[in-house]
């Protein structure tokens, strides 16, 4: 099932990359970020109360280190979405994702050194081949 999960999240990501093109052309991309992320909360917490997946939950439940790296991805999203607007705002839909999804390559390296993932051969040839694919489509 994460395969199927994984297909519409890249799906709804190329939809971010063109409805986000499209609706920059006359918008800060600071201003557009802080409305998507609006939409976006809204969206979500409609979603968590239609799954009932709030119903017994208390913030409590978090640890202070669980806290500690919920925040810090929320931070990291929101610089990530900060980052992806201001490229999007200027640059080449496809050109911004290809640079964009090198986050795979970042995402392999972090796992091997800070979560202890396999780095083996054909991970680190399938990583040197997305920055092989994202240099080409990006020039």
């Amino acid at each position: 099932m994460w395969l199927v999960y994984a297909f519409l999240a890249a799906l709804s990501a190329a939809s971010v990359a063109i409805f986000g093109k499209l609706g920059l052309k006359t918008i800060d991309s600071t201003v557009a970020t802080t409305i998507r992320s609006i939409i976006m909360s809204g969206f979500l917490v409609i979603v968590s109360l239609a799954l009932k997946k709030l119903q017994g939950f208390s913030l409590g439940e978090f640890s202070s280190r669980e806290w500690l790296f919920i925040v810090a991805a929320g931070v990291s999203g929101a610089l990530s979405w900060l980052f992806y607007f201001a490229a999007l705002k200027t640059g080449l839909a496809s050109r911004v994702v290809a640079i964009d999804r090198l986050s795979i390559v970042f995402v392999v390296v972090f796992g091997a050194l800070f979560l202890g993932e396999a780095l083996g051969w054909k991970v680190a040839l399938g990583a040197a081949l997305m920055v092989v694919g994202a240099v080409l489509i990006s020039l």
